[in-house]
């Protein structure tokens, strides 16, 4: 043989098993042929057993039959569509909701968001005030106010220094870190809540 065994695959090796069957061989003989052929590479006997029983019936395909169960062609380019239409209009859409929106399985709904579109679930990042470009203006200007007050006599600086009291308010925040979670593309920045 020029090539290496390796090189044999299922297809060209049912294709030498149904050549021996034809010339009449037994199963035996067959698996013996193999295995000085293709050493650790040849099938078992007992497969060789089940191919010529296939041949035996009229089966003559060196083809897999297609087997029951789910389709793996899932990931088209329709479904991964669907998937971000999905996810761009509910950022905090589960994965599970739309393996069950779409049938399929969760799993393969994981790796096309991660796999296929390259996104991600980030939690929302927590700040503590929202301020608009007049009140940052605003704020440091006062900072500046008070730190040229405080130059210009920092021994007296708390004493003129008039605050206003301090009340203590509850904040209850009603959404976890796992309820603000959504999905971003790779490399964009994380969502805020206030």
């Amino acid at each position: 043989m020029s090539g290496d065994a390796r090189d044999f695959n299922n297809i060209e090796t049912r294709g030498a098993i149904n050549f021996f069957f034809v010339q009449g061989k037994a199963p035996k003989q067959i698996h013996t042929i193999l295995t000085e052929t293709l050493r650790e590479y040849a099938p078992s006997y007992a497969t060789v057993k089940n191919l010529v029983a296939q041949l035996k019936r009229g089966d003559f395909s060196t083809c897999d039959a297609p087997r029951p169960g789910r389709s793996k062609t899932v990931t088209s380019p329709e479904i991964i569509d669907q998937i971000h239409k999905l996810i761009l209009e509910e950022g905090r859409i589960s994965a599970k909701s739309i393996a069950e929106q779409l049938g399929i399985s969760r799993e393969r709904v994981g790796s096309i968001i991660h796999e296929d579109l390259n996104m991600r679930k980030l939690f929302a990042k927590w700040v503590p005030k929202f301020l608009n470009a007049d009140q940052k203006r605003q704020r440091c200007q006062s900072s500046e106010q008070l730190l040229e007050s405080f130059r210009r006599d920092p021994n007296d600086f708390l004493s003129r220094l008039v605050t206003m009291d301090e009340t203590w308010l509850y904040h209850c925040d009603p959404e976890t870190k796992q309820q603000s979670m959504e999905w971003r593309h790779s490399g964009s920045t994380r969502p805020t809540k206030f």
